[in-house]
């Protein structure tokens, strides 16, 4: 894959993004499901576990950094089923077409009362390992590091693994003790989490990813006003937690969701993730023309569009169409919305990511 000259280490790159300064090139990420991920390994004559080797052929700027759990199995394996043994929700393997999944079942927090909440088993921040955080991002110093991922400080969806989808937004709308205090109980130690890694990081880590789903393809999942009064002062803690330490916040939300978008900058936060595109007030004109300025932006390329249902050619057309519009803000992540599907052609993918690297170039002054 052509890159053309590296100016630039990735983490000067992505601070230029948050900053909407001068960037030499867009930053480029990348998430994947199994099966494409395997087939683009095969593609690049990569190991099947050679993750580091696949983001270095695409040109990745980003890596992640989190602790390690080192505590005791806290929910025990169920035959047929895999269980998170620190959190304890349940999946169960799900073929298709074009590949496989996890798909969460069976709910052991359903129509849970307060006690039972209480009672649950959860991980405690010292059955986690951070000696090797420091070590890593020494190693690591020229990507852009982030901590965090879409799940952390989220309200509803994470808590939907527990108790099922329906149940989790009920009881967040009638504000059901239960379903609060689940949401609390795990933010209390993802805040832990997160803090303990920024204080190991030293300084090295780029940003906190956050991470909260607000929309539906056409209409916000919540009002305003629940917004306001649940979900933007739990993810404010975060934020400020990221001030704290000096470092950027980006956070992740599916479907329409730009109605939050001004609160995001009220709240401070830099830049916002996923950016579905067919969404409704989602396209890339609209976010550009309404918050380009005020925001940065991460994804757009979608997961259900050209790069899985069109030809190369198309992609191609297509991502430069958004590169086009987005980067004109100088403040553009080149991502997919989400984890790259398995119906994904390989050729579609190595055209999007060829693409980013052809037409993501920025205009530079000799010598910047």
């Amino acid at each position: 894959m052509e890159k053309g000259n590296k100016i630039m280490t990735s983490r000067e790159r992505v601070i230029e993004t948050f900053k909407h300064g001068n960037p030499d090139r867009v930053p480029i990420d990348y998430h994947a499901n199994p099966g494409i991920d395997y087939r683009l390994k095969k593609y690049f004559g990569l190991d099947k576990n050679d993750g580091e080797g696949l983001r270095k052929a695409l040109g990745v700027d980003f890596k992640g950094v989190s602790p390690v759990y080192k505590g005791p199995v806290l929910h025990p394996p169920i035959k047929d089923r895999r269980v998170d043994p620190q959190w304890g929700w349940v999946t169960r393997y799900v073929e298709h077409a074009t590949g496989s999944y996890w798909d969460y079942c069976d709910f052991p927090l359903q129509n849970a009362d307060l006690d039972q909440v209480e009672k649950w088993p959860m991980p405690s921040v010292e059955d986690y390992d951070f000696s090797h955080i420091k070590e890593f991002c020494k190693k690591n110093r020229d990507f852009a590091l982030y901590v965090g991922n879409a799940g952390v400080g989220d309200c509803v969806n994470t808590v939907s693994f527990w108790t099922g989808y329906t149940e989790a937004l009920i009881g967040f709308a009638t504000e059901d003790p239960a379903i609060l205090r689940l949401i609390d109980r795990r933010h209390e130690i993802q805040y832990e989490l997160v803090k303990r890694t920024l204080e190991e990081a030293e300084g090295m880590i780029t940003f906190l990813w956050l991470g909260e789903d607000l929309g539906a393809q056409d209409r916000p999942l919540y009002g305003i006003d629940m917004f306001r009064k649940h979900i933007r002062p739990r993810l404010q803690r975060f934020v400020d937690l990221a001030k704290e330490f000096g470092v950027y916040t980006m956070i992740h939300s599916c479907g329409s969701s730009s109605w939050a978008f001004p609160d995001f900058i009220e709240m401070e936060i830099d830049a916002v993730d996923t950016l579905q595109p067919e969404a409704l007030n989602m396209s890339p004109e609209y976010l550009v023309r309404n918050f380009g300025e005020q925001l940065s932006f991460h994804g757009c390329i979608s997961t259900a569009g050209p790069v899985a249902t069109g030809t190369p050619e198309e992609v191609i057309a297509d991502c430069t169409r958004i590169l086009n519009v987005m980067m004109k803000t100088r403040g553009y992540f080149f991502s997919p919305t989400h984890s790259l599907q398995d119906n994904s052609p390989v050729e579609n993918v190595i055209a999007m990511y060829q693409t980013a690297h052809e037409k993501g170039r920025y205009d530079r002054e000799e010598g910047e």
